[in-house]
């Protein structure tokens, strides 16, 4: 008993040795928790985004009733007609309509902008993917606000939108592929490297005539390999069972997807810099990968985040890499479209990558 307790007693004083591992394994996720928990919870208000199609010879009274008083707003997507409606359990809620064609509408379903596109007529029609929970949710409430005050209007009529490109599983196939690249890189090479230094294995290699540079520069023809077998392995999944289409420039998506293992190959070379720590090495990669993975619109739109976060979001490389992926998949994008973000990722990898290689430890 007395060698267990020795040994026991040993470990937390591996553990509370170096003030790193303390951060990120205790103070790291409170900060993540406390950030996320702002974005979700600390909104006055929630937002609902609705694409609305009106024309004056085919409004309709109970919707004009609801929007009697609403007040033009300037978003990123546009002009848009803010509704504030407050509940006295459920809180406020703002609505924000965005007056468009259907085209347009097609475009912000696409894009993640909206969940739901009301069509004003004789009846209203609610159309959107039955298989998504947020537009669901907006479905009941606008249903509920915009009947229930006068019961004479008619219920509206749902219009499941099931067309290949307006579901929510092309909105999110795209968007894991993005996450996989990203995946793939930091933990695939920021981890091995971390680990090689831990164990001494880089003082070993940099004894023998290697060229350092190149040794870094293997790393991203790997990951870049073995991340080509895992995309092509989800996208031919997708598409056998989901039908899953690529409407756009096949060679911008090879582009993208190059210059998107460039940027996260950069970033993660920079990032295995300096630790030899594999719990502080841990910390570091989830401060990396956490933010990005909820905030980049991977599993929902992050035009869910306040307007003031959504341009930051935008320029995360994650955000970049999904958009650009979501617009050759689902809208048909190709090099005019694809070919800025292509660039700025590119570049993100290129700097970072000799950022990490001018100031590595290899001993």
């Amino acid at each position: 008993m007395n060698q267990i307790l020795n040994l026991i007693s040993i470990q937390y004083k591996e553990f509370f040795r170096v003030p790193g591992i303390l951060f990120w394994t205790l103070l790291f996720p409170v900060l993540m928790a406390s950030g996320l928990g702002v974005a979700f919870t600390g909104q006055s208000e929630q937002i609902q985004h609705v694409a609305l199609i009106s024309t004056p010879d085919s409004s309709n009274a109970a919707l004009d009733a609801f929007l009697e008083g609403a007040q033009p707003e300037e978003l990123q997507a546009g002009t848009a007609l803010g509704k504030a409606v407050e509940h006295p359990d459920l809180g406020k809620t703002q609505y924000y309509f965005h007056p468009t064609d259907w085209q347009g509408a097609e475009r912000m379903m696409k894009r993640g902008e909206v969940a739901l596109v009301l069509k004003a007529g004789e009846s209203l029609q609610y159309h959107f993917d039955p298989a998504n929970p947020e537009a669901q949710l907006t479905y009941l409430q606008l249903q509920a606000l915009i009947i229930a005050p006068n019961r004479q209007y008619a219920l509206g009529t749902i219009r499941p939108m099931t067309r290949v490109g307006t579901r929510y599983v092309d909105f999110l196939i795209p968007g894991l592929l993005a996450m996989g690249i990203m995946m793939s890189c930091m933990w695939g090479i920021s981890y091995s490297l971390i680990d090689k230094r831990s164990k001494k294995l880089l003082r070993r290699m940099v004894a023998t005539p290697m060229s350092k540079r190149g040794f870094l520069f293997s790393h991203f023809v790997s990951r870049l390999s073995l991340s080509i077998i895992e995309a092509s392995l989800l996208v031919g999944f997708s598409h056998f069972i989901f039908d899953i289409q690529i409407q756009g420039d096949v060679l911008a998506l090879i582009g993208l997807f190059i210059s998107g293992n460039m940027a996260f190959t950069g970033i993660a070379v920079f990032v295995s810099s300096k630790t030899d720590n594999p719990q502080i090495g841990n910390g570091l990669i989830n401060a990396v990968v956490m933010p990005m993975m909820v905030m980049s619109g991977i599993f929902f739109s992050y035009h869910n985040f306040p307007d003031v976060m959504v341009s930051i979001i935008q320029g995360l490389p994650l955000t970049m890499l999904a958009d650009g992926i979501r617009g050759v998949f689902i809208e048909g994008a190709g090099f005019e479209t694809t070919g800025l973000p292509s660039l700025i990722l590119a570049s993100i990898g290129v700097v970072f990558f000799f950022l990490g290689e001018k100031i590595y430890k290899w001993y």
